[in-house]
């Protein structure tokens, strides 16, 4: 379940880190846009991409959403990835996040391959 501040910081526009493990075990972590529904997180991004195989060998992630203001402040989620969304859902959603950090509709021209959500349960969160 989310934490009220949790919930709150990944519906203000603030940015978050994904990190997933690779398949040697070592750890990569890239700069998202975040998103929540009632239960989980929810990360936005590209088929192709290797954040997508490695939930898929290992659900297990973490992810850090620091407040745009003050990056002092953050909330901490350990989780695993429990579902991936596809089709228009995950279509019209990159939609939505682009409108809540630019204003506008996500650019289809900058789509390489189909977009997913990875829905992320929370086993553990934390704030500072």
């Amino acid at each position: 379940m989310l934490t009220d501040d949790v919930r709150s910081y990944a519906q203000d526009p603030n940015f978050a880190t994904l990190t997933t493990l690779r398949e040697d075990g070592q750890p990569t972590t890239q700069v998202m846009w975040i998103d929540c529904d009632d239960t989980a997180l929810l990360i936005n991004t590209e088929e192709h991409r290797r954040k997508v195989a490695n939930v898929a060998r290992d659900p297990r992630v973490n992810v850090v959403i620091w407040d745009r203001d003050n990056p002092y402040h953050y909330v901490e989620v350990r989780g695993e990835v429990v579902e991936k969304i596809d089709g228009q859902r995950a279509r019209d959603h990159i939609d939505e996040l682009s409108q809540k950090y630019h204003g506008r509709p996500y650019d289809p021209n900058a789509i390489q391959t189909s977009r997913v959500i990875l829905r992320i349960a929370p086993l553990h969160s934390r704030t500072r």
